[in-house]
């Protein structure tokens, strides 16, 4: 079963990986780097300052995308990745030959699981229980999931180690914000806030749009780019 699983997993990542275009070579290798989403993080940053007066609770909300890095990202990477030692594609000596590399891009000997698509879903999930925008939680889905098929793309994960790290990365997501709830539970007032303008966490909607704005804005830049190199 295991055998047929993986085999499977080969194939899907064969369908996937890599093609002929250069213009999307390009906008993969810059979509897949973590510089690219700085702005994201930025308009995150933005919108959590903007809505949050208290300074502790402040204090929890980037204390608790900090631990979703730390647990979907850092565990995997420090601990997982050697501990299961599963080769990526580009290593693998069964497909190693028949993946398509772009750039030269290879990544690490091992990728089981994605911390791409940890630490991506866990920020989504996260921010998605803390905000309660139907908008900004199907942005940021978006974006982990492109995220996930540039990893694809460039043969450095198979299916299943998106797959794992998506799971991964919704349970920390989860876990981090009932935990931020419980610990911030005596610091919110209850405010009788127009939902047409506010969320039912007294979010300001119109606050919520600067990320979805942002993220529509770096992919038009990054699609540009591609374009004009």
């Amino acid at each position: 079963m295991i055998e047929m699983l993986s085999d499977i997993d080969r194939q899907l990542l064969l369908a996937v990986n890599g093609s002929d275009s250069l213009f999307l070579d390009h906008a993969v290798r810059t979509l897949t780097h973590a510089l690219t989403w700085v702005p994201l993080y930025l308009g995150l940053f933005y919108m959590v300052m903007k809505n949050n007066d208290n300074f502790r609770r402040l204090l929890y909300v980037l204390c608790g995308a900090g631990l979703c890095v730390l647990l979907a990202g850092t565990v995997d990477d420090e601990i997982v990745k050697p501990l299961v030692a599963r080769w990526r594609p580009t290593h693998d000596p069964e497909i190693g030959t028949l993946v398509d590399i772009v750039d030269g891009y290879r990544g690490g000997r091992y990728g089981f699981f994605s911390a791409h698509a940890s630490n991506t879903m866990s920020i989504a999930t996260f921010f998605g229980w803390l905000v309660r925008s139907r908008r900004l939680s199907l942005t940021l889905i978006v974006w982990s999931l492109t995220n996930c098929w540039t990893r694809m793309y460039l043969g450095v994960h198979f299916p299943g180690d998106i797959l794992v790290g998506i799971s991964w990365g919704f349970t920390v997501g989860t876990a981090v914000y009932f935990l931020y709830r419980r610990l911030t539970r005596g610091m919110y007032t209850p405010r009788n806030l127009n939902p047409s303008q506010y969320t039912t966490t007294c979010y300001r909607r119109q606050d919520c749009n600067w990320p979805v704005a942002i993220f529509v804005f770096t992919l038009t830049f990054v699609l540009i780019k591609a374009c004009i190199i």
